[in-house]
């Protein structure tokens, strides 16, 4: 009978398990925008409408996916269904994002035989494919009827003042690599090398600076200013995507024609192929829904993805509906002379190295061949294997004696005296403060803990293992290179100095002069001035930055501009490290005087007016009443803000990343910035980065003990 019963009980909880899972919604993950967006959320109402299984999408940003991904999935967390490109399904299979598709089970006569091909992981598949996607040449109908057979015709083109023949982003690996394929190179060589370097490389970055020079293409034109340039009708032609119609949508009347050919070499321009697929995660394979929905998204929800997303659809032929679509049709035959993008994890680092080659190839600091050969040396020093195993045993020694030592002592301590009756006394406040002590030890000590920990080990996400202090022996040992070579520690930690001496420099000297001008009783409209003189500060820092690195562009940022009206020809800011650095440090004032501004108003209310007015009685001039009695009385207020500029401004990632982009090769980045890059764009070396974070915390440390010392003793 209690055999019986305990079957009986197992069955349900059996059954209610599988109906909990039933009832679960299908979490599906995407960073789609526009159109795309509009069509994969018709594509869910449908399938939720069809099986009665709730449907729940996230948009998530695109820089952010796969760190994200990353973080939830193999804890469980996460999306079931996840839209991707395959190129990183391959590394996030490694990681154990991506559970593979039984080929079996997935049918795939009606898929494109390269989007099988790429999407192949052994005898399975990472995802369905949904769309094929690669660049294509949009062409202004007004300005440009039929354009050149070659890339070389569009500097011969007549056009009306101020329109430029092709416009894309030649300082993009992604752009660039069409031309490069051209002359037969390729980014990722045999072998997994690095495959940038060599003749074809030079050829191709010799013809796109040639092309500059020649005034074909733009200087530095980003993804914002190529859009801007079309859409005003200031482009003859521009190279991109399917996602820019929907950026253009219907302000110019435009068509779309496969590249053209690169005259140097004979052969046709040929893009990156992606192919955008919908994969499982491990939690949504254990689920059938979840191969359900992928499956309903890449069969039945072809012809809604191609008519309303405008997607060339990962089918070997369009859908009926739109095989007369002449924007579907160029893209698939663009498509067609594609190369597939490797979706080797190597392949992502050969991104970083590449970009900044290409970027100081064409600003003419150094030559094709030598900016490619120290490419090569900086992937080769990326991919190389991490420190190898070590014991953990000695650690554990040290860490046990540690926390004896310091338990006795503290026991020593608290026995008798002062302590021991301290803590005592204090035993009922504890319970005040208690949820305090552990938010803060759950939010601020334990993720430094880890951090802290996560420093002694190396390799990648879920191949970690234990290596000691390897890790910060490389960074002080700058890698085996000269200990002033470029993105050593010891010239990042320079930089970094030079750049927080500046920036506190200028925000203390800006702000306490604003401060000392607001504070004046008889100055007219101070309310206003305030409200203008914070808004700097008021904005996102990420937005301010934005904008000062559009202000810098060399052909239509208004600072330039401003740089011509004085009879000064515009140069590229970004070419050399005083201009590139100046530009951060411009931003970073604007940022940063509004607090030391507001500080000083605070300070300056301290001031006692009696005190003033003494001095002046006493004879002393204006300068004297402000250097011996204002500036020692406001100093010891202004101290804690000036150590906490010091360290925000050792600390800036926003403006460094996202104005200079660490240009020219990586001189302008700080040790932020620079452990940013090993952590998530350096083959996700976390240990590494973790390591820069413990010397970033330990300089900090010691820099704000020794201002507090210096504090006290002046206090004395």
């Amino acid at each position: 009978m209690r055999l019986v019963f305990a079957w009986l009980l197992a069955l349900g909880v059996l059954c209610t398990a599988v109906r909990a899972a039933a009832d679960e919604p299908l979490a599906v993950w995407h960073a789609y925008r526009g159109d795309e967006k509009l069509a994969l959320e018709t594509l869910l109402a449908q399938f939720e409408k069809k099986t009665g299984r709730k449907v729940e999408a996230l948009q998530v940003p695109h820089d952010a996916y796969a760190a994200k991904l990353t973080a939830a999935v193999p804890r469980g967390h996460g999306p079931h269904v996840f839209i991707d490109s395959h190129e990183r399904l391959g590394d996030l299979e490694e990681r154990g994002v991506v559970a593979t598709i039984p080929i079996a089970t997935a049918g795939l006569d009606e898929f494109s035989a390269r989007a099988i091909e790429a999407l192949s992981s052994g005898a399975g598949l990472r995802g369905l494919p949904l769309a094929l996607k690669c660049l294509a040449l949009y062409v202004n109908q007004d300005l440009l009827g039929l354009p050149p057979a070659s890339l070389e015709g569009f500097a011969d083109l007549r056009l009306p003042t101020g329109v430029v023949p092709l416009a894309y982003e030649t300082r993009n690996m992604y752009f660039h690599a069409a031309v490069l394929h051209a002359f037969g190179g390729s980014q990722l060589g045999p072998n997994e090398s690095f495959g940038f370097a060599g003749d074809p490389g030079v050829r191709s970055l010799e013809l796109v600076a040639s092309l500059t020079h020649r005034g074909a293409l733009p200087e530095e034109a980003s993804g914002a200013v190529v859009g801007e340039l079309f859409k005003t009708g200031r482009a003859a032609a521009v190279v991109s995507g399917p996602w820019f119609a929907s950026d253009v949508g219907q302000s110019v009347r435009y068509r779309v024609v496969p590249l053209p050919k690169v005259a140097r070499a004979g052969q046709p321009m040929r893009p990156f192929l992606t192919v955008e697929a919908a994969a499982l995660t491990p939690r949504g394979k254990a689920d059938p829904g979840a191969l359900a929905l992928a499956e309903f998204l890449a069969r039945e929800g072809a012809e809604v993805r191609a008519r309303s997303g405008r997607q060339v659809v990962a089918l070997r032929e369009l859908p009926p509906g739109v095989r007369d679509d002449a924007f579907l049709v160029a893209f698939a035959r663009q498509a067609e002379d594609a190369v597939v993008m490797p979706s080797s994890p190597r392949m992502r680092a050969t991104w970083e190295p590449a970009e900044r080659a290409l970027k100081k190839a064409l600003s003419g600091t150094v030559s094709p061949a030598a900016a490619l050969a120290e490419a090569e040396r900086r992937f080769d020093d990326v991919v190389r294997p991490p420190p190898a195993r070590r014991s953990p045993t000695l650690a554990w020694i040290v860490l046990g004696l540690l926390t004896l030592g310091g338990s006795f002592r503290f026991w020593q301590k608290s026995r008798g005296g002062e302590l021991g009756v301290a803590l005592r006394r204090s035993i009922p406040a504890y319970a005040w403060v208690a949820h305090a002590a552990l938010a803060i030890g759950a939010l601020v000590f334990f993720p430094i803990a880890v951090g802290a920990g996560t420093s002694l080990f190396a390799g990648r996400q879920g191949e970690m293992h234990y290596v000691g202090l390897a890790n910060f022996v490389e960074i002080l040992t700058a890698r085996g290179a000269p200990l002033l070579s470029s993105g050593s520690f010891y010239l990042v930690l320079l930089i970094t100095l030079l750049w927080t001496v500046l920036n506190l420099a200028l925000h203390v000297g800006i702000g306490f002069g604003l401060g000392l001008l607001l504070s004046r009783p008889t100055l007219a409209l101070k309310p206003l001035y305030r409200v203008l003189l914070i808004v700097p500060w008021a904005v996102p820092s990420y937005v301010t930055a934005l904008a000062w690195k559009g202000m810098f562009s060399r052909q239509f940022g208004a600072v330039s501009a401003l740089v011509e009206a004085f009879g000064i020809e515009p140069f590229s800011w970004w070419a050399r490290f005083s201009t590139a650095f100046s530009a951060n440090l411009a931003t970073n004032v604007w940022l940063g005087f509004p607090f030391m501004m507001v500080v000083t108003l605070g300070a300056l209310t301290s001031v006692p007016k009696e005190v003033l007015e003494a001095a002046e009685v006493d004879g002393a001039t204006r300068w004297q009443r402000l250097t011996r009695v204002t500036i020692p009385m406001v100093v010891p207020t202004m101290l804690p803000a000036v150590l906490l500029g010091a360290i925000w401004t050792f600390n800036m990632f926003n403006v460094v990343f996202l104005v200079s982009g660490g240009e020219p090769d990586g001189t302008t980045d700080t040790l932020v910035s620079e452990a940013y890059r090993w952590a998530f764009t350096r083959q996700a070396q976390y240990g590494y980065a973790a390591a820069y974070a413990v010397l970033i915390f330990l300089l900090l440390s010691f820099a704000s003990k020794a201002t507090s010392r210096v504090s006290t003793a002046r206090a004395r």
